[in-house]
């Protein structure tokens, strides 16, 4: 019986399915690697907002402390948004004719609120306690990445559920001195690993098993 296909028919055919893996492959990173792209995840880029807001000026060159403007961070699931009375009780004797403040000195006169833009926002199926990280050591720039360098906020994480889960899973890597925790220009030191162990022990922190069940954060 003459021979259908072609002798080359084999190699081609081989040639064909791998060519296929390694399309398949590709396409797969290529999606991933969109699914990280800052266009997904917003990471890096800073949001437009009614006032152009200064971190890097207020943390870093002014000292304010976080918690001036962020009121409830130690009490409530929320940070807080600074009511714009905050914000006057120094723009009311500090730039007093500057344009920029002008939405500021509406807000204020008018009492009604600024409509700033959340940066780092989570879905509504997922429960975030910023008072419990707070108060187990977790310091702002563990989520916020460098506030204090920010000329314009922008979100320095991709706030995704397996970012989350690295820190729970191994908590001594993040974990600081409570004193530290509003520091904007904290700096891990050498022995963080050694410190963090001895912190997750003295703060009362869960273990991974109870930090990455479900119901911690699904709730």
């Amino acid at each position: 019986m003459a021979q259908i296909f072609h002798r080359s028919t084999n190699t081609i055919s081989k040639l064909m399915i791998y060519g296929l893996v390694f399309i398949l492959g590709a396409l797969a990173y290529l999606v991933y690697a969109v699914n990280q792209s800052p266009y997904f995840t917003d990471v890096n880029v800073p949001r437009q907002q009614p006032v152009p807001f200064s971190h890097k000026h207020h943390v870093t060159d002014d000292g304010i402390d976080c918690r001036y403007c962020h009121t409830s961070v130690e009490q409530s699931s929320y940070a807080g948004v600074p009511a714009t009375h905050i914000c006057m009780s120094c723009h009311s004797k500090l730039w007093l004719n500057s344009a920029m403040l002008e939405p500021v000195r509406a807000s204020y006169a008018s009492n009604a609120s600024l409509e700033w833009t959340r940066v780092n926002a989570l879905p509504d199926f997922v429960y975030f306690d910023h008072s419990i990280h707070v108060s187990k050591g977790i310091g702002c720039t563990t989520c916020h990445g460098p506030i204090g360098e920010m000329p314009l906020t922008w979100r320095a994480n991709t706030l995704y559920m397996r970012w989350c889960i690295d820190c729970h899973k191994h908590p001594e890597r993040s974990v600081r001195r409570r004193e530290d925790v509003f520091r904007a220009d904290y700096v891990a030191p050498p022995d963080q690993l050694a410190l963090g162990r001895r912190l997750v022990k003295e703060y009362k922190i869960k273990d991974p098993k109870q930090l990455t069940d479900c119901y911690t954060c699904h709730r």
